[in-house]
């Protein structure tokens, strides 16, 4: 029964994701989170607080402001005291520039008592810093801003 809930919660918070909502995954995490992007672009990086994560979101939706997923599958395993949920999803975007944004990738997110203590994000990081690049040529200097981290 727990499993299912953490995978309905999950699918629910990307599927529901957007600039206007991303609040609603603050909320979920711990005040002590470990949020890792990967790559080397201005979304990459480590945050530790939810304020970072927050400045994240931020840069993220003034980047690609229509972002969306949809999730292909989730795995759950744990007790409630330490589990680990992975989110296998697509995203897609146009980015603030005009470029669309098409990426595959997964979130391996642990929580305790449910809420988020750490969140992993693996994709394809060409393809981020590919349209990245496009935004910057395109004078978007956000686009080539250093990762955010705390």
């Amino acid at each position: 029964m727990y499993h299912a809930f953490v995978r309905s919660k999950l699918t629910q918070t990307l599927e529901g994701l957007d600039r206007d909502n991303f609040e609603d995954s603050l909320a979920g995490m711990d005040s002590q989170i470990e949020h890792y992007f990967a790559g080397t672009h201005a979304l990459g990086g480590t945050r530790h607080s939810t304020a970072g994560v927050e400045r994240w979101f931020g840069r993220v939706f003034r980047l690609l402001p229509d972002l969306s997923f949809k999730v292909k599958r989730i795995a759950v395993s744990g007790w409630p005291w330490n589990t680990t949920a992975t989110a296998e999803w697509q995203s897609k975007a146009t980015s603030v520039t005009g470029e669309p944004y098409l990426n595959d990738g997964v979130h391996i997110v642990r929580l305790r008592m449910g809420k988020i203590v750490s969140m992993h994000v693996y994709l394809d990081t060409q393809v981020l810093a590919d349209v990245c690049r496009v935004m910057v040529d395109r004078g978007i200097e956000e686009a080539a801003a250093p990762p955010i981290e705390d």
